[in-house]
């Protein structure tokens, strides 16, 4: 049950993962590379540096944008 409610999230577009990194986060939200570098400093924006880069998740940059 919880698979089939997972698979037509993803199919309606309610539900991504995309990774974006720090060009493509400045470009979607309008904001400078220093300010998004702030963000994630501060605590307020929520990224992954596994692959050596800051790559973010698009829900949690909404979700930073939103406040």
């Amino acid at each position: 049950m919880i698979e089939r409610f997972y698979i037509e999230k993803k199919i309606d577009g309610k539900l991504t993962n995309k990774y974006l990194n720090i060009n493509q986060v400045s470009e979607f939200t309008g904001l400078s590379k220093s300010t998004i570098r702030r963000g994630v400093m501060k605590g307020e924006l929520k990224c992954s540096k596994k692959v050596g880069r800051l790559l973010f998740t698009e829900k949690s940059v909404r979700r930073w944008i939103d406040g």
